[in-house]
């Protein structure tokens, strides 16, 4: 008799300890990746230290577990239905032995009882769950082999994890469906912080900007190629200097024929270390100044390029699409935006709410107004049904990106870009007044900035020709 309550006495400890193993699998084994098995087998491999047979050994136990995580979310039922089922046999092998000592029925119940609730404690105090959470690999290799058990003896655990697979979808790999779920689950306890005010909101949305660097695309940070300030590789290192003090960039891509035609990127302070103490520069080409631009695809999550950006010390990127032409411009601006919100220096200055009359028929307004307001301001009809915004408009006449001192003409109304916000340096507020020209009936456009240039091209020419002569 003795003999007999000892085995079940020492049984019911082996269920406990059992129970305690497969909940710290449950919670290891939606934690271990595919991708870390395969690096710690490479580690393994490589290690010169170990003899063949440990290497082998080792390598062995983690293709079990490899096999183990192939359908996570049947493993970790069958180490449910285990731990459950432990916890039950506990209570009854309790009560079997507190029968055999002859005990009255209450007292039977009460000890079973009793020493399920000491389990209940030991489980609390153990936290195993959080120590799979915290080592999933090591947890998932030390109980390799009876979790390879359980699995095979819970064959059923694989009908609700096929379920579980059909209602997540198949478009998503494991380890991407496991980041999935880890990201949700740092979304939720970022709330539960803020709702026990442990943090401050802003910091906190911070924190879930963070976690959603890895779902945000370059495509949706980067600046369009509508949208880029470009210079030709046959331009000045003068016209590139107006250029970048007009427009307020320090970096602008070199092309050839058109935008797909990259040359690389020049910078400003290039440009301006080769023409601070040598003013014959400024007739030097902009190709001279070059550097090799950085490229990128367009699916590369934010995260990842700004961690590259880091490592090759580079401020500005070239955004390419899957057919190889140019996409649009990023900047490691751009990426950290996407944590702290809009950056903004000393210099940019907020754009006006509505349209503000600053003269006779003169008129100051915000890049966004509508061409409806343009219209009923100065009373005349803009066919223009591609378009919604003055800023729009101006784009459509000049057939490029506006600078600020870009002017064009249409409907007899001159409209000029006088101001610029924002760390992108785009038009802000744009000046609209009548154009003073007879006979205008057709639309014309014109580019102050080339009329300029254009204008000094033609002294220097006249110059040059005055001193051949």
């Amino acid at each position: 008799m003795i003999a007999v309550i000892a085995v079940l006495a020492v049984v019911a400890l082996l269920l406990v300890w059992l129970s305690l193993s497969m909940a710290a699998t449950e919670g290891a084994v939606g934690r271990v990746t595919r991708a870390s098995l395969n690096n710690l087998i490479l580690e393994i491999q490589t290690d010169a230290e170990l003899s063949q047979f440990i290497r082998d050994k080792k390598i062995k136990r983690i293709h079990k577990v490899q096999r183990l995580v192939t359908d996570r979310y049947a493993t970790a039922g069958s180490c449910a239905f285990f731990r459950i089922c432990c916890n039950v046999l506990d209570g009854v092998l309790v009560t079997v032995i507190a029968g055999m000592l002859d005990a009255p029925l209450w007292a039977e119940l009460l000890a079973g009882f009793v020493f399920a609730i000491v389990v209940a404690v030991i489980s609390l105090l153990v936290r195993p769950r959080s120590a799979g959470a915290s080592k999933p690999v090591d947890i998932m290799l030390q109980h390799a082999d009876t979790v390879s058990v359980a699995v095979l003896l819970t064959p059923f655990a694989k009908i609700g994890g096929q379920k579980g697979a059909k209602r997540r979808g198949n478009d998503l790999s494991d380890d991407e469906e496991l980041e999935k779920i880890q990201i949700e689950q740092g979304r939720a306890t970022i709330d539960r912080l803020v709702e026990a005010n442990d943090f401050d909101p802003e910091v906190s949305e911070m924190l879930r900007n963070v976690l959603t660097l890895s779902e945000t695309l370059t495509r949706e940070v980067m600046v369009p190629r509508t949208d880029m300030i470009c210079i030709e590789r046959g331009e000045t290192l003068e016209n590139m200097l107006k250029l970048c003090s007009r427009s307020g960039f320090s970096r602008v891509p070199v092309i050839g024929d058109d935008v797909d035609d990259l040359v690389g990127v020049a910078y400003l302070k290039d440009a301006v270390r080769a023409t601070a103490f040598n003013h014959a520069a400024m007739t030097r080409e902009v190709e001279s100044v070059v550097r090799d631009p950085m490229l990128v695809p367009e699916s590369k999550p934010v995260d990842d390029l700004f961690h590259q950006m880091q490592r090759t010390r580079q401020h500005v990127a070239i955004v390419v699409d899957e057919y190889g032409g140019i996409a649009g411009m990023v900047t490691i601006e751009d990426a950290i935006e996407q944590i702290v919100g809009e950056l903004e220096d000393e210099h940019d200055r907020t754009q006006h709410a509505d349209p503000e009359q600053i003269g006779d028929k003169k008129w100051s307004m915000p890049a966004r107004t509508p061409i409806a307001d343009l219209e009923e301001i100065f009373e005349i009809d803009i066919d223009e049904d591609d378009v919604d915004t003055v800023y729009g408009l101006l784009t459509k006449l000049l057939g490029r990106v506006p600078i600020v001192g870009s002017s064009a003409v249409t409907r007899g109304l001159r409209m000029t870009a006088v101001d610029s916000a924002g760390r992108r340096k785009k038009v802000s507020t744009i000046v609209v007044e009548p154009a003073h020209v007879e006979g205008v009936d057709e639309t014309e456009t014109r580019n102050e900035e080339h009329a300029d240039d254009a204008e000094e091209a033609s002294d220097n020419d006249k110059d040059s020709k005055d001193k051949h002569d």
